[in-house]
């Protein structure tokens, strides 16, 4: 017990100490140097955990395991993990040091739920040129005004030693995912019964932060373009959404259109943002929920608290699989947790909390972000009484023909309703494409009219 309040007393200064660092520091060449060394090329520790229960990082998933053809469901490279325990509501105190509030919520909250939990395998991995990348911006990256953006940074992770929460957040959302990739998925808000009626997407992401031969004037602030048609059900097919995701928000708000088929014309979207609702959701999630958080950082502060070993969910190739149907899947309450995979993984803690004199439906957020990837796993969001409301899950998995790691599925579980959301589901449909060929002309109003009548 002396040791681990000695140990919360030395986080909480070490919390303090970051919180003083200037907004704008940038990293040193000394520090840059550890990068590759005592640390990966994206800035996590190397070395295991004391114990041994995290293992070191040797490289990740760098290439498709024998039998992979491109197209397939990416076959389990950990299928013959046996799971080590089993964590349930009745012996959650056991573990409960490496839980999130969220988690112990929903241990509490759905006997049906457990957490299987695995051997941990730290199988984050990107292109060579994303660490080449990633060292040559170390020294050079930084915060714009208020954290609202950043400067001297393309391609690679601007803060892989971050001093300030800001710059962890700028870190998920520039993480590689990819240079172009198009995908169909499917989303379900079940009802506490479980019935549900599926919304079908076709997504488009064009990341052009991360592609090579890119400027910081070619970029013209942007980090990626989307697109996103809806192709079910009936009474919601053919409606699009293109988006222009911006480097700064504040200076220049996300670009967003419709397409309207019923109206069969294009017209500017000013909300789809912040706290507005997500695309036919159901009112289960914000706009800035999609990929566990995007969009502008302006409207919180941002605390770093710090690193923490918690389970989380990874590795979920189970999930993924082409063997299961949506139905296997969206039970009532949760998802079927037969089918979730939580390892151990050390993860940087960022306690995001609402700006006097601005307004969101959460009041507070706590983001639990993979030191491998900077990839947010686990967000557990406060309503304005201050009470736990909806806990959201990243399920990831290594897409190793890229290779990086991304969700698979997204997951809002909403405590107070009794029900969730689930947006991703791939199982019945063909497997993300990384390779289609498109032009910036592809993006625009003027295309998107183009492709709405056609």
């Amino acid at each position: 017990m002396a040791n681990k309040t000695a140990s919360l007393v030395a986080g909480a200064f070490v919390a303090l100490a970051l919180l003083s660092f200037p907004a704008a520091a940038k990293l040193t060449p000394e520090e840059a140097a550890a990068l590759g060394a005592d640390l990966t090329p994206v800035g996590a520790e190397k070395a295991a955990n004391a114990d041994g229960s995290i293992p070191a990082w040797d490289g990740g998933i760098k290439a498709p395991p024998a039998g992979y053809s491109p197209g397939d469901h990416h076959p389990d490279p950990f299928a013959s993990d046996a799971v080590l325990f089993t964590i349930t509501g009745a012996n959650m105190s056991q573990y409960a040091g490496k839980l999130t509030p969220g988690h112990q919520a929903m241990l509490q909250t759905y006997d049906t739920f457990k957490m299987k939990v695995y051997p941990t395998r730290r199988s984050a991995a990107y292109p060579q040129r994303i660490y080449d990348a990633t060292k040559r911006i170390a020294t050079t990256a930084e915060l714009a005004e208020g954290g609202n953006g950043i400067r001297g940074a393309l391609m690679g992770v601007p803060f892989p030693m971050p001093k300030v929460g800001v710059e962890v957040i700028w870190n998920h959302l520039t993480r590689y995912r990819g240079d172009i990739a198009s995908r169909k998925i499917a989303q379900a808000a079940p009802t506490r019964s479980g019935d549900y009626t599926p919304v079908v997407f076709e997504d488009e992401f064009n990341v052009v932060y991360s592609q090579e031969g890119q400027t910081e004037e070619s970029l013209n602030n942007r980090i990626l373009y989307f697109k996103q048609e809806v192709v079910a059900p009936a009474r919601l097919a053919g409606g699009i959404l293109l988006v222009h995701e911006t480097l700064d928000q504040v200076k220049e708000p996300r670009a967003a259109w419709l397409y309207n088929p019923g109206q069969r014309r294009v017209r500017r979207a000013p909300n789809v943002a912040y706290d507005n609702p997500g695309t036919a959701a159901d009112g289960m999630r914000t706009s800035d929920q999609f990929d566990m958080f995007n969009g502008a950082p302006d409207r919180y502060d941002w605390t770093l608290v710090g690193k923490k070993e918690i389970y989380v969910p990874y590795n979920n190739y189970q999930l993924h699989s082409d063997q299961l149907k949506h139905a296997d899947i969206l039970t009532p309450l949760h998802i079927n947790p037969e089918y979730l995979r939580y390892e151990l993984h050390r993860v940087w803690v960022v306690d995001a909390t609402l700006k006097a004199g601005t307004s969101h439906v959460y009041k507070r957020r706590t983001l639990y972000v993979d030191e491998d990837s900077w990839q947010v796993l686990l967000v557990d969001q406060y309503d304005n009484r201050d009470q736990l409301w909806r806990v959201s899950e990243g399920f990831v998995i290594n897409y190793y023909d890229v290779p990086m790691l991304w969700t698979t599925l997204e997951v809002h579980t909403d405590l107070q309703a009794g029900r969730y959301l689930a947006i991703g589901l791939d199982n019945e449909y063909p497997m993300y494409n990384f390779d289609i060929e498109r032009t910036l002309d592809d993006y625009t109003p003027a295309a998107l009219r183009r492709e709405g009548i056609r």
